[in-house]
């Protein structure tokens, strides 16, 4: 016999966006993001001068490139998928800040223009893949192990990571070459004043017993909060359903919303305001019947509410859903810092890797004490912002080790502290520079992105802040732990550097 077999269909999850809210939010990021990007090319403009003005180009060049991958596949672009850009776009800067810095130190070394751009280029050629390429590793283990919207951003993240490393060392190359042969400059451009000046001498290991202490309380009082307080799950984890309305007339009356809602017998119902008077959030605990209860519930509420206000947003993750997503999230972080530990081990040394993943996951302890302190939802775009922060964090400290692993070979009779706090210092205007053009485009997104993305934004902000602080303050420090020497790598020229003077504290 032909015909259809007999199958009944339950949804698990679901996820409704109405036309009003879709066009809000596509409003409101697309001003943020316009804004984010004219701080960041300004800043550029400000710090490199001329050379900046190359680093905007490829940096434009760089998200044209993400988005028209993004088109020709036909992803659809998520908040996880912004994301990703969003870190593309620091790790863009990045690459573009390594190479220039390297620039200056070759010419404050008497090396003429031409000789500097091509020895820094190659100078920098290491560090920016070693950074790219650990974090390239955790996007793909993301797309395996993660569920859809992680991976929309391991995809976005992929992407950009191949483009960030095109476009820095082909067009940010081809434009520099182009700049010398037609200015022929005698003189390295710079930009309107230095934030870090050249040759800084802060000693920063004269403090790692202060850093270590400050870290290790944090780390404690956020794992005690974890466990004692708990997090503000939202429905993906937890399942249930989230829906968000907006009234037809001028207020929205929550206490009439409440009533309404309290003799449909859907047991834990929470109603808040959500950004303007008009806007109420809605937040349904499981229900007790499976999947198709979930779907009863938000055809309760719809009918209960309909008549008078429109529905924008509706979110429903079935218990059998919100586990699945709960675990694939946990599993692709935890792979995703394996693989980083493994890459880094196999390319520096077993101290090296292990210090980039304390460091790590250091940041990582922070974040979810953040997410617990400050009652933020945790969700899977908090997933997705504490994958970008373990993105930002290891491509940090990576950048810190290849100067240390650099030095390592180079100055053999130098002490440890006193070589980290070398290699430090050498790589701080790039620390500082990186961090700040991150922090302008965060705090665009967060201002003008809408009350959507605010919470996602606000949390980066603090793991952008906590990343910086323990790439100088924690992976450095754990490597004189672990007890690493000058001399442990083999040198990559026959003959170690002459030692450069004693750095005095200031």
């Amino acid at each position: 016999r032909a015909g259809a077999l007999p199958a009944d269909l339950t949804i698990v999850e679901e996820r409704t966006v109405g036309p009003s809210l879709g066009s809000d939010s596509i409003d409101a990021g697309q001003f943020a993001s316009i804004v984010a990007g004219f701080l960041v090319v300004g800043f550029m403009l400000f710090a490199y001068g001329r050379l900046g003005l190359i680093a905007n180009i490829a940096l434009l060049a760089n998200v044209a490139l993400i988005i028209a991958v993004l088109s020709v596949l036909g992803a659809t672009l998520t908040l996880p998928g912004i994301a990703g850009i969003v870190l593309t776009m620091g790790m863009a800067v990045d690459s573009n800040v390594i190479i220039f810095e390297r620039v200056r130190e070759e010419s404050r070394q008497g090396r003429s223009i031409v000789q500097s751009m091509d020895s820094g280029f190659k100078q920098a050629l290491a560090t920016v893949v070693d950074a790219n390429v650990t974090t390239l590793i955790a996007a793909v283990i993301l797309f395996f192990l993660g569920s859809g919207p992680i991976k929309g951003f391991a995809v976005t993240l992929a992407i950009g990571i191949v483009t960030t490393v095109f476009t820095a060392f082909t067009l940010t190359r081809w434009l520099v070459a182009f700049w010398l042969r037609r200015q022929r400059p005698k003189t390295m451009p710079s930009g309107v004043m230095r934030l870090v000046p050249d040759d800084t001498r802060v000693p920063f290991m004269a403090f790692r017993k202060y850093a270590f202490t400050l870290s290790l309380l944090l780390s404690i009082a956020s794992a005690a909060a974890f466990f004692t307080v708990g997090m503000n799950y939202g429905i993906d984890f937890r399942g249930g359903s989230s829906i968000e309305v907006q009234a037809k007339g001028q207020q929205a009356d929550i206490g009439d919303i409440r009533e309404r809602l309290t003799g449909l017998e859907l047991g834990e119902v929470q109603v808040q305001e959500f950004g303007s008077t008009r806007d109420v959030l809605i937040r349904i605990g499981t229900q007790g019947g499976g999947d198709v209860a979930e779907q009863s519930a938000v055809q309760k509420v719809r009918s209960a509410l309909e008549s008078d206000y429109e529905f924008r947003r509706i979110e429903v993750v079935g218990p059998t859903v919100s586990s699945e997503l709960a675990f694939n999230g946990t599993m692709g972080v935890l792979a995703s810092l394996l693989a980083m530990l493994v890459y880094i081990w196999v390319r520096f040394e077993w101290q090296f890797g292990l210090g980039a993943i304390i460091s790590t996951f250091h940041d990582v302890i922070l974040m979810i004490g953040f997410y617990v302190v400050a009652g933020i939802e945790f969700n899977l775009t908090s997933i997705a912002a504490i994958l970008t922060i373990v993105g930002y964090s290891i491509n940090d400290t990576v950048v810190v080790y290849d100067r240390v692993r650099e030095n390592l070979r180079r100055y053999k009779k130098m002490p440890i502290a006193e070589l980290l706090d070398l290699s430090m210092n050498q790589t701080l205007a790039r620390t500082v520079l990186t961090g700040v053009t991150t922090l302008f485009a965060l705090a665009a997104l967060s201002i003008w992105g809408g009350e959507v993305i605010q919470s996602f934004t606000v949390a980066m902000i603090f793991g952008i802040l906590a990343g910086t602080y323990s790439s100088i303050f924690v992976a450095g420090p754990l490597l004189i732990l672990f007890r690493l020497r000058p001399g442990a790598l083999s040198p990559e020229e026959p003959t170690a550097a002459k030692e450069p003077p004693a750095r005095p504290a200031l």
